[in-house]
């Protein structure tokens, strides 16, 4: 098929509907008519963190598997112990990944085996480079031998004839300029390695600038895709590769090279200070981890296969927009980025986390911002007039059987909620004990309570809300409340029973939670649950700033 066509059909497969498999997303990838970028990974965590970019496809590096297992980039990784890292990384995410296959570890019959197994394991594609087995890296030396070209044209013919799914990528890398052999050997290798089957051609080069970069794109005349790696030439505006008609730009090593420059920083701190007070924060938390790695699916597939009692929900209030500025302009302050997350997604993540599968969002202001997988959302479109009980009214029918309630807008250590869950209490709220006296201006949330923090973590006595309001006195409280709420079924049905009754009152348009609260004390128990710390909440661009740390 023509590259014309084969980039109309993939672009129309594009507008239309998703790939249906990984084979076939990676060739739309690589013969669509945008320009395309690969990132590259080495084990199924690095994998997964490429796909929480936004990437759309892997490129499964040989040197930087092969350093992460502590070895040369010279085939000192058996092609067997390469499949086994890529079966991990294959496992861990769902975008197509183009496997860095080297020479293809032999002659055509090691092809011909390689090709099957990556078929098998769900790998999209493969690159192999038209030099001897045992590789040495493109970037050691000079004037590296290169294979026969009929012998390795002999090889991708092999490996297109043993590929089980027709959409399976090979990509023959043209080495040509890299050992000095000048524009003509690479053309006339390319066009060779192009007749004998190969889908796309990988022209590489180790100049500082992209002069051979371009040459080749214009003599070859879009006869295949090219696909490119300029760790060398970096520098070069991507816009002119675009406008060179490259098809794919691969990013070869950066996540193994700065996660060593971050290790290695890491190591020297804690082996100076000998101590992690330092760097504790300047790290990712266990929690992402356990984001990363799928804790909360194993804990959902536990609550489906598992004998267990009811699953708890959550109802996270996140209509207004916030005032941010322009970060608050096309998205609610729900949504705004936080190294590498919404805040949103990160408050869903520690309900997740603790236990609480079902997130509904009542969304406001720019609601279709609000987007993330798992959630559920109900829109309160009358957000600019009506204030918090109204936007819980909205999801009045999610109130039933164990439930927490929590503003948008608020950060907290996961062993808060974990409290709040272990509580027998039928209505307990998270309350901060030492943000008092007077260490807010204007703060609306603040509690009085029937006992004061002792400051005795031994100290279990049950303290409860006397009430809470804008109008109670620093000097009066007994600390602030955290925007965060835990309602047994029981309490659910208080709950929503008060939210009638005040609906019936005329009061559901403007009253606010800490309202709610203050008169389902005065009926029923409500339970106060002391912290000291541990949470925050974004109202400004200093909290912003804070909340990066927090994390």
């Amino acid at each position: 098929m023509p590259l014309d066509q084969a980039r109309q059909g993939a672009a129309s497969t594009d507008k239309a509907a998703a790939p249906a498999t990984r084979f076939a997303a990676l060739r739309q990838e690589i013969f669509g008519d945008r320009l395309s970028f690969l990132m590259e990974a080495h084990d199924g965590l690095s994998a997964k963190i490429v796909q929480e970019q936004g990437f759309r496809g892997i490129w499964a590096s040989g040197l930087t598997m092969s350093a992460a297992l502590g070895l040369r980039d010279s085939n000192e990784a058996s092609w067997t112990q390469v499949l086994d890292v890529l079966e991990y990384m294959s496992d861990a995410v769902s975008i197509p990944i183009l496997v860095d296959g080297d020479t293809g570890y032999g002659n055509f019959n090691n092809v011909r085996r390689l090709v099957r197994k990556l078929c098998d394991r769900g790998i999209a594609g493969v690159c192999i480079e038209d030099k001897l087995f045992p590789k040495t890296n493109s970037f050691i030396g000079e004037a590296q031998p290169l294979a026969d070209i009929e012998e390795f044209c002999g090889r991708l013919k092999a490996g297109k004839d043993s590929q089980t799914d027709d959409d399976f990528t090979i990509v023959a890398r043209v080495e040509a300029l890299i050992s000095g052999r000048g524009m003509e050997e690479a053309l006339r290798r390319a066009e060779a390695y192009h007749s004998a089957g190969a889908d796309a051609i990988l022209i590489h080069s180790k100049k500082a600038v992209a002069d051979e970069i371009f040459t080749f794109c214009e003599r070859w005349g879009n006869r295949a895709p090219v696909v490119i790696v300029p760790t060398m030439y970096y520098a070069t505006p991507t816009d002119l590769f675009r406008q060179a008609g490259v098809s794919t730009i691969i990013w070869a090593n950066h996540l193994l090279r700065s996660s060593i420059s971050a290790m290695r920083e890491t190591a020297r701190r804690i082996h100076e200070d000998q101590s992690l007070a330092e760097v504790e924060g300047r790290v990712a938390t266990v929690k992402e981890i356990f984001g990363l790695v799928g804790n909360a699916e194993l804990e959902e597939a536990e609550r489906r296969y598992l004998p267990g009692g009811a699953k708890t929900r959550a109802i996270v209030l996140a209509a207004s927009g916030g005032d941010l500025g322009e970060l608050t302009r096309d998205a609610p302050k729900c949504m705004i980025d936080i190294r590498g997350r919404s805040l949103l997604q990160r408050l869903v993540s520690t309900l997740n986390e603790g236990g609480v599968r079902e997130v509904a969002v009542v969304r406001g202001y720019r609601k279709e911002a609000v987007s993330l997988p798992g959630i559920v959302t109900v829109d309160n479109d009358r957000y600019a007039e009506t204030g918090e009980l109204y936007s819980l009214s909205t999801a009045r029918h999610l109130i039933e059987g164990e439930t927490v309630v929590a503003y948008g807008d608020v950060l907290f250590r996961n062993f808060i909620l974990e409290s709040l869950m272990g509580s027998g209490a039928d209505i307990v709220l998270a309350v901060d004990a030492l943000n008092l006296p007077g260490a807010r201006a204007g703060v609306r949330d603040l509690v009085v309570a029937d006992r004061v923090f002792s400051g005795d973590y031994l100290d279990d006595a049950p303290v409860s809300l006397v009430r809470m309001g804008h109008d109670v006195l620093s000097e009066a409280a007994s600390g602030e409340w955290m925007g965060l709420a835990r309602f047994s079924a029981k309490g659910a049905e208080w709950l929503r029973a008060e939210i009638e009754a005040m609906e019936a009152e005329g009061l559901l348009e403007t009253a606010d939670l800490p309202s709610l609260l203050t008169r389902l004390a005065a009926k029923h128990p409500v339970r106060v649950k002391y912290f000291s710390g541990h949470w925050m909440d974004v109202d400004n661009l200093t909290d912003l700033a804070d909340a990066r740390n927090f994390t």
